[in-house]
């Protein structure tokens, strides 16, 4: 899947608009709802969790506000996933440039 447009609340994946926070796991785009808006608890990357992947690239925002909760972090460590967090305009980059080597699932805020 290719990422593209990304500016403050609005990105295209394969051309399609999304205007809310998505997740991209294998092969499907779906919106990501959090448990708490501006942090990322274990439960919020479950699903990406499931698909076993190599690699979760977590896009902060705009400007970088959302955090994971060290509870977070340590989900994926214990799991053996290598976890990138960073605002979301490098996230895309990220992805785009990781995904076609690695499993590679992206957690995606769009906004602040």
């Amino acid at each position: 899947m290719r990422l593209s447009g990304y500016r403050f609340g609005r990105i295209q994946v394969e051309g399609q608009v999304w205007t809310q926070d998505i997740m991209i796991l294998t092969g499907q785009v779906r919106p990501w709802q959090r448990r708490e808006g501006h942090r990322v608890h274990p439960e919020d990357l479950e699903a990406a969790l499931a698909e076993g992947p190599e690699l979760i690239i977590v896009g902060t925002g705009f400007s970088g506000l959302l955090k994971l909760t060290p509870e977070a972090e340590e989900s994926t460590r214990r799991r053996g996933i290598e976890l990138l967090a960073t605002k979301t305009a490098e996230a895309v980059e990220a992805y785009n440039e990781l995904s076609p080597t690695k499993r590679t699932c992206a957690l995606l805020h769009l906004t602040c």
